[in-house]
């Protein structure tokens, strides 16, 4: 599709050549006596998705309502397509799509009128607006409820025509805060696959979610947020790393054969007691040859076991790690 913009050609051309989609450099914002935002700097390049996690009240609203123009920057600077959010603030505009924590769509339309006001107040004529409402409503497996009212629609399908809403012209980056939260399993793997469309179609995604293991399959790179600024940035893979290496966890059928499990386990590494105490793991630096030496002392040792493998450090686990109370964090390699 096409992508309109409000730019004149200079500033197409500028946007175009520009090395990240999204670049936020010192970016600032208070409210009151509140620091929402104290020097937050990341950038997104073109055709990637971005996970913004960080705890409520961390400032990921707050980013993205800069980024989208809603909320002007107390200092700093910030380009979404190429444009300055503060001086370009039209062109960005052009260039986005927001979909925010809750649907923001007319309740009493149907889907359809939604889909076709929209389409009007973007500067379709009457007959492409239309055309443009049945594309999505196919597209987003709305056809059957199309004239129903919205405020008579589930979640799950709340969810789907306010972003078909936003993709009535079709963005070059798109601003999704917390999008599947309160959705059901089903609804979310569909907006998991809607992502990874827009992503193939060259569009960047800033996605912030409370889910862990949404950042973990969708994002290229991951910046967590924590009071306002970012404290860590990398890949998953990257950020798991950081909560320590691969270890071996071995589970005996029988929570009373631990201490034998650990002494079989003797001399291959510092073996840790879950507080469950029905298990039993240890550091795998070798991976799987750790893991298939720990195999060959519990079975000489004769103790059953439900289970032995190979784990690693969740994105959960780094998220709890890096946000937690300096005075209950543990130490980050």
């Amino acid at each position: 599709m096409t992508i309109r913009s409000l730019a004149t050609h200079h500033d197409r051309r500028t946007a175009l050549t520009s090395s990240a989609a999204i670049a936020v450099e010192g970016v600032e914002k208070s409210f009151g006596e509140v620091k929402a935002l104290r020097g937050i700097s990341f950038e997104a390049p073109a055709g990637s998705v971005l996970g913004v996690l960080g705890p409520n009240g961390a400032g990921k609203t707050t980013t993205v309502s800069v980024l989208s123009t809603l909320v002007r920057p107390d200092a700093g600077r910030a380009t979404v397509a190429g444009y300055d959010v503060v001086t370009q603030a039209d062109e960005v505009r052009a260039s986005i799509m927001l979909t925010g924590q809750y649907a923001a769509l007319d309740e009493m339309l149907t889907a359809r009128e939604n889909l076709v006001l929209f389409g009007r107040l973007l500067g379709l004529g009457r007959k492409p607006a239309k055309a443009k409402a049945d594309e999505l409503l196919e597209r987003f497996d709305l056809v059957a409820a199309a004239d129903r009212r919205v405020g008579q629609y589930s979640g799950g399908m709340r969810r789907r025509i306010d972003i078909a809403c936003g993709l009535v012209r079709q963005p070059q980056v798109v601003f999704l805060d917390e999008p599947t939260t309160g959705l059901d399993p089903v609804s979310r793997q569909s907006l998991w696959t809607l992502v990874r469309e827009l992503k193939d179609q060259g569009v960047t995604i800033l996605l912030t979610t409370q889910y862990l293991e949404e950042a973990d399959v969708l994002s290229d790179n991951i910046i967590v947020v924590d009071k306002g600024t970012v404290i860590a940035e990398g890949t998953a893979d990257q950020l798991k790393a950081r909560a320590g290496a691969s270890y071996c966890e071995v589970v005996p059928v029988a929570a009373g054969d631990v201490p034998a499990l650990v002494t079989a386990l003797n001399g291959l590494g510092e073996c840790v007691v879950a507080e469950s105490a029905d298990r039993v793991s240890l550091p795998a630096p070798d991976g799987a040859a750790t893991l298939t030496a720990a195999l060959d002392r519990v079975t000489a040792a004769g103790i059953e076991l439900i289970d032995i493998a190979l784990r690693r450090p969740s994105l959960d686990e780094v998220f709890i790690q890096l946000t937690a109370p300096s005075g209950d964090k543990a130490p980050v390699a």
